[in-house]
């Protein structure tokens, strides 16, 4: 073989390699939720094992009811007779968890029976919020304690609303996640700043920062890894939890991101500097440029994700419509 046919061909072959890399690259298919009749927005928040989806929907003026989009249509779940739902978390039986008005105004905390909302009480002061829940239906959010005693996060189990405690801190203090092994997530005040934390057998413990002062926690999946949003000395990054201590997995020394859902693989979706992205284990990657190009969407927030992949959120098309997406792996 002459030298000019050996470079010939190890040209084509460095060509095909490249190909074959990008066509191995993990892309999506995106579907738009729609909005409900009457409406003009929506937003995605969670997607169960069986592709079905939670959030809300409603109008300009910032009112909204509680969706359940599942096999190509959205329906309207209602809200506890205020203006303003949203589902939070949806589990394999689609049961919702999330919050809602009431007729005078006060946010409560709600989770679906048989389709409908029913409020699940608060710790005293109230007013209460749920944020997620897990296959067996235990659901975690934060309640207002009576006589100005702040905000606690939660458990709601057998009928109960359990107070979880905090680290030491008083004013906002939540519980974001749980898996289905009943372990918790959340944030929490210490006496001098925020930090995610996990609850698990009744205790309470601080996971920790990036280097900086503040962290949060919102996720967790069932092998007990955990994300959410941490500062390092000089930014605010999205993170996993690898043997219980913080990851980041932002490498953008300037960017702002945080990690809103977790599937079974270690698969991190959120937002970073306002666009949605996804983390495969390896890198963050802007899930606006693993959609056609040509489609008119800004993906601003992946909110959820299921083991099979599929990623809920909500952006903008054509400049107008802020929609709710599913996006589906090719």
């Amino acid at each position: 073989m002459n030298k000019s046919l050996r470079v010939v061909r190890l040209f084509l072959a460095v060509l095909l390699a490249a190909a074959a890399s990008v066509c191995a690259a993990q892309s999506y298919k995106i579907s738009d939720l729609g909005d409900l009749p009457g409406g003009d927005f929506a937003q995605a928040q969670a997607i169960n094992v069986r592709g079905q989806i939670t959030g809300m929907a409603g109008d300009s003026k910032g009112d909204g009811v509680v969706i359940l989009y599942s096999k190509g249509k959205m329906a309207d779940l209602g809200s506890l007779g205020g203006g303003k739902a949203v589902g939070n978390g949806i589990n394999k039986s689609a049961q919702i968890a999330g919050y809602s008005t009431n007729a005078s105004g006060v946010y409560r905390a709600f989770v679906t029976v048989d389709g409908q909302l029913v409020d699940i009480g608060d710790l005293g002061g109230g007013s209460a919020t749920a944020y997620g829940l897990n296959d067996s239906g235990l659901v975690v959010g934060s309640s207002y304690l009576a006589n100005g005693g702040g905000a606690h996060p939660f458990l709601y189990s057998n009928g109960k609303m359990i107070d979880l405690g905090t680290l030491g801190g008083q004013g906002w203090n939540s519980a974001n996640g749980i898996n289905n092994a009943g372990v918790v997530v959340g944030t929490s005040w210490a006496p001098s700043a925020f930090l995610g934390f996990i609850w698990k057998n009744g205790k309470m413990k601080s996971l920790g920062t990036l280097g900086g002062q503040y962290s949060e926690a919102y996720a967790i999946n069932n092998k007990g890894q955990i994300t959410g949003g941490a500062a390092s000395p000089n930014a605010w990054h999205a993170y996993i939890t690898v043997g219980g201590k913080l990851k980041d997995i932002d490498t953008r020394p300037t960017s702002v991101s945080t990690g809103y859902a977790i599937n079974d693989s270690g698969i991190v979706v959120g937002v970073a500097n306002n666009h949605a992205f996804v983390y495969d284990g390896k890198k963050m990657k802007d899930l606006n440029n693993l959609i056609p190009s040509n489609l008119g969407w800004v993906l601003y927030a992946a909110n959820g994700i299921n083991n099979a992949g599929e990623i809920v959120g909500y952006g903008v098309r054509n400049g107008i419509d802020l929609h709710g997406f599913l996006l589906t792996p090719r």
